[in-house]
């Protein structure tokens, strides 16, 4: 089976490649210091310092392979790509909630630049794959745990 594609934005790309930049050469430095220091106490077997070390030196290295893959399988979100008519990746898309009014703006992205807080949300996500190839003024219905939720797409920009 082939590794799945990782969509990104050329400032996700570059986020990504920053952060296993600073986990290869701060961090990987950073926890060999560690474990070279725990060692120095004496006995490792029960040494608690060297054990969260090396814990932590496994987590970090375990990230530094996730980035890798992701990198490796990016496929960058063209500008170009980006249209106002229907909804892509890419898109800002600003909904309104039917049941309550609210409205929200939503930037759809792959999944590894999702952050719900930043109003970033995945082309995977229940309300990222309802509206995914909608146009304005179309009502989307969502369903999510606490039911199903109505939004209308007020406007799509890049």
């Amino acid at each position: 089976m082939a590794d799945k594609e990782v969509l990104l934005t050329l400032g996700g790309l570059k986020k990504l490649e920053q952060e296993l930049e600073h986990f290869k050469s701060v961090k990987r430095r950073e926890v060999a210091e560690r474990i070279k220091e725990a060692i120095e106490f004496g006995d490792i077997s029960e040494n608690s310092e060297y054990e969260d070390a090396k814990n932590e030196q496994a987590m970090i290295e375990g990230r530094i392979l996730t980035l890798e893959k992701m990198l490796r399988n990016a496929r960058l979100i063209d500008e170009g790509d980006i249209h106002t008519d229907v909804v892509s990746v890419g898109s800002t898309v600003c909904l309104k909630d039917l049941e309550t009014g609210d409205v929200i703006d939503y930037t759809i992205v792959g999944s590894a630049e999702a952050d719900p807080a930043k109003s970033r949300i995945s082309n995977e996500s229940p309300v990222g794959k309802a509206i995914l190839g909608e146009k304005t003024g179309s009502v989307v219905e969502v369903s999510v745990p606490a039911g199903i939720l109505r939004y209308q797409i007020m406007n799509i920009s890049k």
